[in-house]
Protein backbone atom coordinates (compact mmCIF):
# COMPACT_ATOMS: atom_id res chain seq x y z
CA UNK A 1 0.00 0.00 0.00
CA UNK A 2 1.27 3.49 -0.96
CA UNK A 3 2.66 5.30 2.34
CA UNK A 4 -0.12 8.13 2.76
CA UNK A 5 -3.11 5.61 2.31
CA UNK A 6 -5.50 6.13 5.30
CA UNK A 7 -6.19 3.42 8.08
CA UNK A 8 -9.21 3.54 8.64
CA UNK A 9 -10.13 3.61 4.35
CA UNK A 10 -8.15 1.06 3.92
CA UNK A 11 -9.66 -1.36 6.84
CA UNK A 12 -12.93 -0.53 5.01
CA UNK A 13 -11.71 -1.84 1.94
CA UNK A 14 -10.61 -5.08 3.24
CA UNK A 15 -14.08 -5.57 4.96
CA UNK A 16 -15.81 -4.93 1.55
CA UNK A 17 -13.69 -7.40 -0.46
CA UNK A 18 -13.62 -10.22 2.08
CA UNK A 19 -16.05 -12.28 0.73
CA UNK A 20 -14.12 -12.71 -2.98
CA UNK A 21 -11.64 -15.39 -3.61
CA UNK A 22 -8.09 -14.38 -2.67
CA UNK A 23 -7.32 -13.50 -6.24
CA UNK A 24 -10.07 -11.44 -7.22
CA UNK A 25 -9.63 -9.59 -3.86
CA UNK A 26 -5.96 -8.41 -4.23
CA UNK A 27 -6.64 -7.20 -7.78
CA UNK A 28 -9.82 -5.38 -6.81
CA UNK A 29 -7.99 -3.71 -4.01
CA UNK A 30 -5.55 -2.72 -6.25
CA UNK A 31 -7.78 -1.06 -8.96
CA UNK A 32 -9.32 0.66 -5.82
CA UNK A 33 -5.69 1.73 -4.37
CA UNK A 34 -5.27 2.87 -8.19
CA UNK A 35 -8.62 5.40 -7.87
CA UNK A 36 -7.41 6.48 -4.36
CA UNK A 37 -10.26 5.09 -2.70
CA UNK A 38 -8.02 4.39 0.02
CA UNK A 39 -7.54 8.15 0.20
CA UNK A 40 -10.87 9.85 0.60
CA UNK A 41 -9.62 13.08 1.09
CA UNK A 42 -9.12 14.13 -2.51
CA UNK A 43 -13.05 13.37 -3.24
CA UNK A 44 -13.88 15.47 -0.68
CA UNK A 45 -11.82 18.19 -1.54
CA UNK A 46 -13.52 18.31 -5.30
CA UNK A 47 -17.12 17.87 -3.25
CA UNK A 48 -16.78 20.26 -1.38
CA UNK A 49 -17.06 23.29 -3.88
CA UNK A 50 -19.15 21.25 -5.93
CA UNK A 51 -21.89 21.29 -3.20
CA UNK A 52 -20.73 25.09 -2.89
CA UNK A 53 -21.81 25.60 -6.28
CA UNK A 54 -25.07 23.37 -6.16
CA UNK A 55 -26.84 25.18 -3.11
CA UNK A 56 -25.50 28.89 -4.36
CA UNK A 57 -26.94 28.27 -8.02
CA UNK A 58 -30.26 26.77 -6.58
CA UNK A 59 -30.45 29.63 -3.77
CA UNK A 60 -31.67 26.91 -0.94
CA UNK A 61 -31.19 22.48 -0.81
CA UNK A 62 -31.04 21.63 -4.85
CA UNK A 63 -32.95 19.82 -6.94
CA UNK A 64 -32.34 15.83 -5.87
CA UNK A 65 -31.57 14.92 -9.63
CA UNK A 66 -28.27 17.84 -10.28
CA UNK A 67 -27.43 16.79 -6.40
CA UNK A 68 -27.02 13.25 -7.14
CA UNK A 69 -25.50 13.45 -10.61
CA UNK A 70 -23.01 15.80 -9.57
CA UNK A 71 -22.19 13.60 -6.25
CA UNK A 72 -21.63 10.59 -8.13
CA UNK A 73 -19.43 12.99 -10.76
CA UNK A 74 -17.11 14.01 -7.85
CA UNK A 75 -16.23 10.58 -7.26
CA UNK A 76 -15.86 9.57 -10.47
CA UNK A 77 -13.94 12.25 -12.07
CA UNK A 78 -11.59 11.68 -8.95
CA UNK A 79 -11.04 8.53 -9.79
CA UNK A 80 -10.23 8.92 -13.24
CA UNK A 81 -7.93 11.59 -12.48
CA UNK A 82 -6.03 8.95 -10.20
CA UNK A 83 -5.48 6.63 -13.01
CA UNK A 84 -4.39 8.89 -15.59
CA UNK A 85 -2.22 10.68 -13.34
CA UNK A 86 -0.63 7.73 -11.80
CA UNK A 87 -0.19 6.48 -15.79
CA UNK A 88 1.70 9.74 -16.38
CA UNK A 89 3.79 9.73 -13.02
CA UNK A 90 4.58 5.44 -13.91
CA UNK A 91 8.44 5.94 -14.40
CA UNK A 92 7.85 9.19 -11.34
CA UNK A 93 6.52 7.46 -8.79
CA UNK A 94 8.89 4.73 -8.10
CA UNK A 95 11.59 8.02 -7.57
CA UNK A 96 9.40 9.02 -4.47
CA UNK A 97 9.22 7.34 -1.49
CA UNK A 98 5.80 8.15 -0.29
CA UNK A 99 4.42 6.89 -4.02
CA UNK A 100 6.85 4.29 -4.26
CA UNK A 101 3.90 2.06 -3.69
CA UNK A 102 1.26 2.62 -5.76
CA UNK A 103 -0.32 -0.14 -8.02
CA UNK A 104 1.56 1.12 -11.03
CA UNK A 105 5.08 1.95 -9.34
CA UNK A 106 5.23 -1.25 -7.72
CA UNK A 107 4.11 -3.32 -10.98
CA UNK A 108 1.08 -4.62 -9.67
CA UNK A 109 -1.53 -2.49 -12.12
CA UNK A 110 -0.32 -2.35 -15.52
CA UNK A 111 -0.11 1.52 -17.76
CA UNK A 112 -2.71 -0.88 -20.04
CA UNK A 113 -4.99 -1.61 -16.68
CA UNK A 114 -4.74 2.35 -15.72
CA UNK A 115 -5.57 3.44 -19.18
CA UNK A 116 -8.44 1.17 -19.55
CA UNK A 117 -9.86 1.86 -15.95
CA UNK A 118 -9.41 5.68 -16.29
CA UNK A 119 -11.66 5.30 -19.91
CA UNK A 120 -14.14 3.35 -17.95
CA UNK A 121 -14.76 5.92 -15.66
CA UNK A 122 -14.62 9.05 -17.40
CA UNK A 123 -17.15 7.16 -19.57
CA UNK A 124 -19.34 6.76 -16.48
CA UNK A 125 -19.06 10.52 -15.66
CA UNK A 126 -20.18 11.50 -19.42
CA UNK A 127 -23.13 8.94 -19.19
CA UNK A 128 -24.00 11.12 -16.19
CA UNK A 129 -24.01 13.81 -17.27
CA UNK A 130 -26.45 13.43 -20.02
CA UNK A 131 -28.99 13.68 -17.96
CA UNK A 132 -28.58 17.02 -17.67
CA UNK A 133 -28.62 20.17 -20.27
CA UNK A 134 -27.08 21.15 -23.38
CA UNK A 135 -24.52 23.68 -21.85
CA UNK A 136 -23.44 21.21 -18.75
CA UNK A 137 -22.53 18.89 -21.70
CA UNK A 138 -20.62 21.35 -23.96
CA UNK A 139 -18.91 22.08 -20.51
CA UNK A 140 -17.98 19.19 -19.98
CA UNK A 141 -15.78 18.22 -21.95
CA UNK A 142 -13.48 21.31 -21.14
CA UNK A 143 -13.76 19.70 -17.42
CA UNK A 144 -12.25 15.98 -19.24
CA UNK A 145 -9.59 17.70 -21.06
CA UNK A 146 -8.33 19.32 -17.49
CA UNK A 147 -8.59 16.04 -15.87
CA UNK A 148 -6.18 14.54 -18.68
CA UNK A 149 -3.59 17.64 -18.86
CA UNK A 150 -3.20 17.80 -15.59
CA UNK A 151 -1.43 15.04 -14.70
CA UNK A 152 1.06 16.24 -17.46
CA UNK A 153 2.13 19.61 -16.46
CA UNK A 154 4.57 18.80 -13.53
CA UNK A 155 6.68 17.79 -16.40
CA UNK A 156 6.78 21.58 -18.35
CA UNK A 157 5.46 24.26 -15.34
CA UNK A 158 6.22 24.99 -11.97
CA UNK A 159 2.67 25.80 -11.05
CA UNK A 160 0.79 22.07 -11.99
CA UNK A 161 -1.30 23.18 -9.06
CA UNK A 162 -2.87 25.97 -10.73
CA UNK A 163 -4.53 23.30 -13.40
CA UNK A 164 -5.34 20.93 -10.42
CA UNK A 165 -7.48 23.70 -9.06
CA UNK A 166 -8.61 24.73 -12.91
CA UNK A 167 -9.72 20.78 -13.07
CA UNK A 168 -10.96 20.29 -9.24
CA UNK A 169 -13.16 23.64 -9.90
CA UNK A 170 -14.58 22.88 -13.19
CA UNK A 171 -17.72 21.27 -11.76
CA UNK A 172 -18.39 25.01 -10.41
CA UNK A 173 -19.85 26.17 -13.74
CA UNK A 174 -21.11 22.80 -14.57
CA UNK A 175 -23.22 22.78 -11.51
CA UNK A 176 -24.20 26.42 -12.20
CA UNK A 177 -25.19 25.66 -15.36
CA UNK A 178 -26.84 22.55 -14.40
CA UNK A 179 -29.35 23.62 -12.00
CA UNK A 180 -29.83 27.33 -13.11
CA UNK A 181 -29.28 27.40 -17.12
CA UNK A 182 -26.26 29.52 -17.24
CA UNK A 183 -23.34 30.38 -15.26
CA UNK A 184 -23.52 33.79 -13.89
CA UNK A 185 -20.91 36.23 -12.44
CA UNK A 186 -20.71 34.42 -9.30
CA UNK A 187 -20.24 31.02 -10.42
CA UNK A 188 -16.87 32.00 -12.38
CA UNK A 189 -15.86 34.27 -9.07
CA UNK A 190 -16.21 30.92 -6.84
CA UNK A 191 -14.36 29.14 -9.54
CA UNK A 192 -11.43 31.49 -9.42
CA UNK A 193 -11.41 31.10 -5.34
CA UNK A 194 -11.34 27.15 -5.42
CA UNK A 195 -7.95 27.52 -7.68
CA UNK A 196 -6.66 29.47 -5.23
CA UNK A 197 -7.87 27.27 -2.46
CA UNK A 198 -6.52 24.29 -4.24
CA UNK A 199 -3.02 26.52 -4.97
CA UNK A 200 -3.29 26.53 -1.50
CA UNK A 201 -4.06 22.18 -0.25
CA UNK A 202 -1.86 21.19 -3.05
CA UNK A 203 0.95 23.31 -2.22
CA UNK A 204 0.87 21.84 1.74
CA UNK A 205 0.74 18.47 -0.47
CA UNK A 206 3.83 19.01 -2.73
CA UNK A 207 5.88 20.52 0.36
CA UNK A 208 5.88 16.78 1.61
CA UNK A 209 7.75 15.85 -1.49
CA UNK A 210 9.95 18.47 -2.47
CA UNK A 211 13.13 16.99 -2.02
CA UNK A 212 12.25 13.82 -3.30
CA UNK A 213 10.40 15.72 -6.53
CA UNK A 214 13.48 17.77 -6.75
CA UNK A 215 16.18 14.95 -7.33
CA UNK A 216 12.95 13.26 -9.99
CA UNK A 217 13.01 16.46 -11.77
CA UNK A 218 9.30 17.01 -11.46
CA UNK A 219 7.96 20.26 -10.74
CA UNK A 220 5.52 22.07 -8.17
CA UNK A 221 4.48 25.38 -6.10
CA UNK A 222 6.41 24.18 -3.10
CA UNK A 223 9.50 24.38 -5.34
CA UNK A 224 8.68 27.86 -7.04
CA UNK A 225 8.55 28.83 -4.01
CA UNK A 226 11.19 27.65 -1.88
CA UNK A 227 11.84 29.31 1.49
CA UNK A 228 9.34 31.61 0.50
CA UNK A 229 6.34 29.32 0.84
CA UNK A 230 4.85 29.93 4.58
CA UNK A 231 4.38 33.68 3.54
CA UNK A 232 3.14 33.17 -0.05
CA UNK A 233 0.79 30.79 1.51
CA UNK A 234 -0.46 33.37 3.98
CA UNK A 235 -1.27 35.89 1.21
CA UNK A 236 -3.07 32.96 -1.02
CA UNK A 237 -5.13 32.21 2.11
CA UNK A 238 -5.80 35.72 3.00
CA UNK A 239 -6.65 36.38 -0.81
CA UNK A 240 -9.53 32.95 -0.94
CA UNK A 241 -10.76 35.03 2.06
CA UNK A 242 -11.34 37.69 0.43
CA UNK A 243 -12.81 35.87 -2.60
CA UNK A 244 -15.39 34.22 -0.39
CA UNK A 245 -16.01 37.46 1.07
CA UNK A 246 -16.94 38.73 -2.14
CA UNK A 247 -18.77 35.40 -2.82
CA UNK A 248 -20.68 35.98 0.10
CA UNK A 249 -21.98 39.55 -0.66
CA UNK A 250 -22.91 38.83 -4.04
CA UNK A 251 -25.05 35.90 -3.09
CA UNK A 252 -26.30 38.21 -0.26
CA UNK A 253 -25.52 35.21 2.57
CA UNK A 254 -26.61 36.11 5.85
CA UNK A 255 -24.70 34.97 9.33
CA UNK A 256 -24.47 31.50 9.48
CA UNK A 257 -22.04 31.94 5.91
CA UNK A 258 -20.07 34.79 8.11
CA UNK A 259 -19.28 32.39 10.55
CA UNK A 260 -18.58 29.43 8.79
CA UNK A 261 -15.94 31.82 6.59
CA UNK A 262 -14.45 32.96 10.04
CA UNK A 263 -13.95 29.40 11.21
CA UNK A 264 -12.44 29.04 7.74
CA UNK A 265 -9.77 31.98 8.42
CA UNK A 266 -9.14 30.34 11.91
CA UNK A 267 -8.89 26.81 10.18
CA UNK A 268 -5.95 28.41 8.01
CA UNK A 269 -4.25 30.30 10.86
CA UNK A 270 -3.70 26.82 12.09
CA UNK A 271 -2.33 25.32 8.97
CA UNK A 272 -0.04 27.87 8.83
CA UNK A 273 1.24 27.00 12.37
CA UNK A 274 1.32 23.50 11.99
CA UNK A 275 3.47 23.43 8.59
CA UNK A 276 5.73 26.17 10.24
CA UNK A 277 8.74 23.72 10.46
CA UNK A 278 8.07 22.26 6.93
CA UNK A 279 8.14 18.66 8.91
CA UNK A 280 6.69 16.45 5.99
CA UNK A 281 4.00 15.19 8.38
CA UNK A 282 2.91 18.56 9.32
CA UNK A 283 2.29 19.07 5.67
CA UNK A 284 0.87 16.46 5.32
CA UNK A 285 -1.54 16.59 7.95
CA UNK A 286 -2.03 20.55 7.07
CA UNK A 287 -3.21 19.18 3.40
CA UNK A 288 -6.36 16.98 4.60
CA UNK A 289 -6.95 19.45 7.48
CA UNK A 290 -8.82 21.55 4.32
CA UNK A 291 -11.50 18.82 4.56
CA UNK A 292 -12.66 20.83 7.09
CA UNK A 293 -12.24 24.08 5.91
CA UNK A 294 -14.32 23.07 3.05
CA UNK A 295 -17.01 21.13 5.36
CA UNK A 296 -17.62 24.71 7.20
CA UNK A 297 -17.89 26.85 3.85
CA UNK A 298 -20.71 24.36 2.66
CA UNK A 299 -22.43 24.10 6.29
CA UNK A 300 -22.51 27.94 6.40
CA UNK A 301 -23.43 28.36 2.83
CA UNK A 302 -26.74 25.91 3.02
CA UNK A 303 -27.73 27.53 6.38
CA UNK A 304 -27.70 30.55 5.00
CA UNK A 305 -29.42 30.07 2.30
CA UNK A 306 -31.85 27.90 4.41
CA UNK A 307 -32.73 30.87 7.14
CA UNK A 308 -32.72 33.78 4.87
Amino acid sequence: MPADSSTRATRVLHGLLRKLPPRYREKALDYLVLTRMDRPIGALLLLWPTWWALWLAAGDFPPWKPLLIFTLGVFAMRASGCAINDYADRKLDPQVARTAGRPIASGRVTPREALAVFAALLAFAFVLVLFTNALTIKLSFAGAALAALYPFTKRYTYMPQVVLGAAFGWSIPMAFAAVAGTVPPLGWLLFIGNILWSVIYDTEYAMVDREDDRKAGAKSTAILFGDADLPILGILMGTFALAMLFVGQRAALGWPYWLGLLLAAGLFGYQLWLIRGRDRDACLAAFRHNNWLGLALWVGIALAVAVR
